[in-house]
């Protein structure tokens, strides 16, 4: 099944390595509290970057969507609204592609 697949990668604020895990783990956990929130999302997975190359981002998001419909409609849905404000200015860089492909899994 074609679905749309959705994914961020940001690179986030912290002038030390325990201010960038902290960072970190407030977006990892605003954004898994998406799950079963969202109609027509249909999987989400929040990825911590381990490879550490100076060229990395922090943090991917990959999300697959029943449709661009539903993709467009997640943008302005009240909980991702609500990550957004929680979140403020913790991103300093972000990057998004949006693409359809084969499902690899449902939730």
């Amino acid at each position: 099944m074609e679905v749309v697949k959705h994914i961020v990668m940001w690179n986030l604020r912290g002038q030390t390595e325990h201010e960038k895990r902290d960072a970190i783990a407030q977006l990892k956990a605003a954004f898994e509290s998406l799950r079963g929130r969202i109609p027509g999302m249909r999987h989400l997975e929040v990825g911590v970057d381990s490879s550490r190359v100076d060229y990395a981002c922090d943090v991917v998001l990959y999300t697959e969507f029943d449709s661009h419909h539903a993709l467009q409609a997640y943008t302005n849905h009240p909980e991702h609204l609500r990550v957004k404000r929680e979140l403020g200015d913790l991103r300093i860089a972000r990057h998004q592609v949006d693409y359809h492909g084969e499902a690899l899994q449902s939730e």
